[in-house]
């Protein structure tokens, strides 16, 4: 039976979905480079272009809303200059701002990328990668339980990128309250938490992160090897869906019986920055659509490759990733 994408996709508008997880800005300061400085053997820089984004788990928000649902995205970033600004790009975003705590404890994570000539050259962070006190994080649950208690909530996405918003205690209180209300919960771990997110519907690491977290040490291509080395995590999470995000190789998924490939989409790679974000917040979407996760799977790793042909940290056009779908033989 062929899929009706379109009636999938229309249900999406009424789909709110929470993200929680690390939030950051992603500043720009782009230029040209004519000279090298007299002080010391480094380029000057003459600027022509600054920008700020949201980065972080904004961007599976960013995604989540470009295919017409309603993200909730949940996190603390600092009580300074930084955090409103980051506020201010929600706003002109249209983002739902409800989630978000303001603390004096924190400070707002910044990455300054200096680029000349299409070259990276330079990159400057401020941050505390320290996890959230005690208290923030049971603030941070407070907020999360609020807002699940007042509204119809279809998922809940954790982006976590080791920044220290994720804490163990704020998972398991945060897994067993969305359970009990029948949502799913998906992840996109990193090292710190990798182990703590127990008894999950999806658990997203790539290739690199599933090897480190059990000890394997196999090819990327090797599927059997990597279909046994996600059944020892399973053995350890419990979760109910694997699901591996293999960069060029495309996608592995799970269900600790068998296993399935899909193959990358991508027809002409571009830039591979924020693919893993609009995964999975495709992912969740038509997961809480009501598509099995197969074809979840398919439309997810369609996406990815769609964001892998553009420049930069884009998240997927609603439009352009409908129109392929049916253009599929899915």
């Amino acid at each position: 039976m062929t899929q009706d994408f379109d009636n999938t996709f229309a249900r999406f508008k009424d789909l709110s979905v929470i993200v929680i997880g690390d939030i950051m800005i992603d500043s720009y300061l782009w230029g040209s480079v004519t000279r090298i400085s007299p002080e010391a053997p480094i380029p000057i820089v003459n600027t022509t272009k600054r920008e700020q984004r949201m980065g972080g788990a904004a961007n599976v928000a960013l995604n989540i809303k470009s295919l017409r649902a309603n993200p909730i995205l949940c996190s603390v970033i600092g009580d300074d200059v930084h955090g409103n600004s980051f506020m201010k790009l929600m706003q002109d975003d249209g983002l739902d701002t409800s989630g978000i705590i303001k603390s004096s404890e924190r400070v707002t994570t910044i990455k300054h990328r200096v680029i000349s000539g299409g070259q990276h050259l330079l990159r400057v962070d401020e941050e505390v990668a320290t996890p959230i006190s005690d208290s923030l994080s049971q603030q941070l649950l407070d907020r999360v339980a609020d807002i699940i208690d007042s509204r119809s909530i279809s998922a809940l996405v954790f982006e976590d990128y080791d920044k220290g918003v994720i804490t163990p205690f704020l998972i398991g209180k945060v897994v067993e309250l969305a359970h009990s209300r029948n949502i799913p919960v998906l992840v996109d771990p990193k090292k710190r938490n990798f182990l703590h997110y127990k008894n999950v519907d999806v658990f997203k690491p790539n290739f690199k992160e599933l090897c480190e977290g059990v000890g394997a040490s196999i090819a990327k291509t090797d599927f059997d090897g990597l279909f046994e080395a996600e059944k020892r995590l399973r053995d350890i999470l419990g979760h109910k869906y694997g699901f591996v995000t293999l960069s060029e190789h495309g996608i592995f998924l799970s269900d600790g019986h068998s296993y399935s490939r899909f193959p990358s989409m991508i027809r002409e790679v571009t830039d591979v920055s924020g693919a893993g974000d609009t995964v999975i917040a495709t992912v969740s979407l038509c997961i809480a659509a009501g598509m099995d996760i197969t074809m979840a799977s398919e439309v997810a790793n369609v996406a990815g490759g769609l964001v892998c042909e553009r420049v930069g940290v884009v998240p997927v056009e609603y439009d352009a990733l409908l129109s392929v779908l049916n253009n599929m033989d899915l």
